[in-house]
């Protein structure tokens, strides 16, 4: 496994506009119709990679946590589907269901997002507050494959309750560690 760390966009960036296929409903969705009243977490996630499948069900859970506080989560898969059949839109939408996804799962097809969020690896992590700027980007939590660490989520948790409590948020930020984006 290649052990790819986030790039750390700057904190403060505005969210980058988007319009891409969510392979669960088959229709179009813009940032704007995504985003939460609170927070949206933004995911670079795939179907293949063994560091989103260790975290598969945090994600999950994680959503529906902090859905009815005003966070909506969206997960953005980029990766070239020609050489990595098993990402392709109509598997993403089966994993989402297997998964318990209530996220849409999006298909950036062009890989534009990708390179618009200074995306790296799967998964990576992009938290913005209720004016889509930048308040986190990194990890999920210290847990990786094979490090016998539990998966919790802690850090996007610690992120959004201090977000939503407008406590300060820690500067001190971990990049995530994953494949690489499989670019064309």
């Amino acid at each position: 496994m290649a052990q790819t760390p986030s790039n750390m966009l700057p904190l403060g960036t505005t969210a980058p506009d988007f319009k891409l296929l969510d392979t669960v409903s088959d229709t179009m969705l813009a940032l704007q119709e995504v985003k939460g009243l609170k927070a949206t977490v933004i995911m670079f996630i795939c179907n293949h990679c063994p560091f989103v499948k260790h975290v598969n069900k945090q994600l999950a859970q994680l959503a529906k946590d902090y859905k009815s506080k005003g966070v909506n989560f969206v997960a953005i898969s980029s990766n070239d589907v020609e050489n990595y059949p098993q990402d392709a839109p109509h598997l993403m939408k089966q994993n989402a269901i297997e998964q318990g996804f209530i996220f849409p799962y999006l298909y950036d097809q062009t890989q534009e997002v990708a390179q618009a969020y200074d995306a790296a690896c799967t998964p990576d992590f992009y938290v913005f507050n209720e004016d889509l700027a930048l308040v986190y980007r990194g990890q999920l939590d210290d847990s990786r494959p094979g490090n016998g660490l539990p998966v919790t989520g802690q850090d996007i948790r610690n992120t959004l309750e201090a977000l939503l409590s407008n406590k300060p948020i820690t500067e001190m930020q971990k990049p995530s560690i994953g494949c690489n984006i499989k670019w064309k």
